[in-house]
């Protein structure tokens, strides 16, 4: 097959698993990185053997690429991946895909205009939790899905925000704790329900950081059309990163996942369970989380191999678009504090 010569443009903490991922990549060559800050960029290059620049432009124009990785602060990503896509480029950009759904339609359409493969990740839909939950439902085990909860209460700083010139800003960032952090955990529930959206009945608010415009605490109420609800909280200002939870009740039992475990417990006694493999992580340096799971590196490979056999990858930017439409009507819903309708 072939090996495709890649870019990656933002060489921040989240690139630190895109590189990685892309060393031992069957089907990727990383062939240039890209900063605006040039400590950056030429630290990734020297890591990783490859060429430097400070503007993805320049990259682009230079290259000779296949595909770029897209690590940036989020009200780039849009901007960007137009660009890639009009010189002929595949993408694979970092969540959100972008921060307003009218900015993910161009994504999408810029890709399929110039015939280049626009993917999104979500890497955590490929824990081996995750795929345990989605093939039960899909089985028909489980019966009908009745409802559905998550919580996501985590840590941030006040550093966190002043660190950064983006992060805390809905110009830039679009968001904090729903479109950040709980995003993930907001894209498995969506997946799992596997039902279009009805309306959303959400609050958000500011309680811990005064500092910032965004919101910190996020929650509410998704009713899907097949009668079935789901309900979310998710937050920022607990004392240290619990486990994410996330549960389905089910006509025949219960599916539970904490962390990236998942547990399946049936009405008839039977109990089935799986759990990330530590074997399957990827070598990244220091500045990777634990939070961000094991599993960037089976997203990245699954990528260029559908882009090998001219498939359209499992995390398109149209199926991303479903949980972008989520999150922005949850922030529309608390903004202006009515249900919203999908």
């Amino acid at each position: 097959m072939k090996q495709f010569k890649v870019g990656l443009i933002g060489c921040g903490a989240i690139s630190s698993v895109h590189l990685a991922s892309l060393k031992t990549a069957r089907l990727a060559e990383l062939a240039a990185v890209c900063d605006i800050r040039e400590d950056r960029a030429r630290h990734a290059a020297e890591r990783y053997g490859c060429r430097y620049y400070m503007d993805y432009r320049e990259m682009l124009d230079k290259e000779d690429l296949d595909a770029v990785h897209v690590c940036t602060p989020h009200y780039l990503h849009p901007i960007i991946t137009v660009y890639a896509a009009n010189h002929g480029v595949h993408v694979l950009t970092e969540k959100p895909m972008s921060i307003a759904l009218a900015d993910a339609d161009k994504m999408i359409d810029a890709c399929k205009q110039n015939h280049v493969t626009l993917g999104v990740i979500f890497q955590n839909r490929y824990n081996a939790g995750s795929v345990l939950i989605k093939k039960t439902l899909e089985s028909g085990e489980l019966g009908r899905i009745l409802s559905g909860r998550l919580r996501v209460n985590w840590y941030r700083p006040d550093t966190y925000y002043s660190s950064s010139d983006w992060k805390g800003t809905w110009d830039k960032e679009g968001g904090g704790v729903l479109i950040n952090q709980a995003i993930h955990t907001m894209d498995l529930m969506r997946w799992f329900m596997d039902s279009p959206i009805e309306y959303v009945d959400a609050n958000i608010s500011n309680r811990a950081h005064p500092g910032v415009e965004v919101e910190d605490c996020a929650e509410g109420m998704v009713k899907y059309r097949s009668g079935a609800f789901t309900i979310f909280h998710a937050l920022n200002y607990y004392t240290y990163d619990a486990p994410i939870e996330l549960e389905l009740h089910c006509e025949k039992g219960l599916a539970k996942m904490v962390s990236d475990k998942a547990i399946i417990s049936f009405q008839d006694g039977r109990e089935w369970s799986a759990d990330r493999n530590p074997a399957d992580a990827v070598q990244a340096d220091g500045s990777a989380k634990g939070y961000w799971g094991i599993s960037h590196s089976k997203q990245i490979n699954d990528y260029y191999e559908s882009l090998a056999k001219g498939e359209k990858p499992f995390l398109s930017g149209e199926e991303a678009r479903k949980t972008q439409e989520l999150i922005c009507a949850v922030y529309q819903s608390g903004k202006e504090k009515r249900r919203v309708f999908l």
